[in-house]
């Protein structure tokens, strides 16, 4: 049967318009937008309703890409919420301390966040529950343990394109540097850690996760007291520290037995 020139116009005009949609990538609203005009039709509902609930569903799907862009560039070695944190295994830790770190306030001051304590106890959980939850607010966020920064900017630096890598570190609103103080860091490797700290001061946040209290970090930067100094007074000027105490949770069924 043959399509009357009317039909035939319908057809065209359908076209065209989810043409233009794909063109402007308003893939949510091409999807939905002849479902939603049936029920809004059903239910006689505005058109200013139906237009409303077509926006809305385009924005949310972006958002949620957005999202899921900026979680992916984080480079979160595992996805951790502050939901599946063990608070009751730590002997020690200020459970509303860092309940109150997740208001991301520290964020939007450029303020940094120091996790202290022995292997085990979740540092890197809560940093990463952080970063994640950062994420989820719209903040750009990047993960790396100091020895992989320290090691990139090195091989940046070798490759004399140095600045370059700089701003990879630098231009998160947040940075998770994870592990100072695992591995011993020379003195190229500390000064190169140094520019990163250095720049993000006052400037962007960091959230740092160390096994050592802070008058053993001269140990960490190659035994260069002046160094450390000149770094820790950049992280603590504008800083809160959470120390957690206890024995290693990934030892929990060797001490349990």
């Amino acid at each position: 049967m043959k399509k009357n020139k009317s039909s035939i116009t319908q057809d065209k005009l359908k076209a065209d318009l989810e043409s233009e949609m794909l063109y402007l990538k308003l893939t949510f609203i091409n999807e939905h937008y002849n479902i939603f005009a049936e029920e809004a039709a059903t239910n006689h509902q505005s058109h200013i309703g139906y237009l409303e609930k077509l926006i809305q569903g385009e924005a949310d799907q972006r958002r949620d890409r957005a999202t899921k862009r900026r979680i992916s560039a984080a480079h979160f070695p595992v996805i951790k919420t502050h939901d599946n944190f063990r608070w009751t295994w730590p002997e020690k830790i200020n459970r509303l301390q860092v309940q109150n770190l997740f208001r991301l306030n520290f964020i939007n001051d450029n303020s940094n966040v120091i996790l202290l304590g022995s292997v085990g106890l979740g540092k890197t959980h809560l940093a990463t529950a952080l970063g994640h939850a950062a994420c989820l607010y719209g903040h750009h966020v990047l993960f790396a343990t100091a020895i992989d920064v320290i090691n990139s900017l090195s091989a940046a630096k070798a490759a004399q394109r140095l600045p370059g890598e700089l701003k990879k570190y630098i231009r998160p609103s947040l940075l998770i540097l994870d592990e100072l103080g695992y591995l011993p860091i020379d003195k190229a490797g500390a000064d190169l850690l140094f520019q990163v700290i250095s720049q993000r001061y006052e400037r962007g946040s960091l959230i740092i996760t160390s096994n050592r209290a802070f008058k053993d970090w001269p140990k960490i930067f190659n035994n260069d007291s002046t160094l450390t100094s000149a770094i820790l007074d950049r992280l603590l000027h504008h800083a809160e520290t959470v120390v957690i105490e206890g024995k290693s949770y990934r030892m929990k069924d060797r001490i349990e037995s």
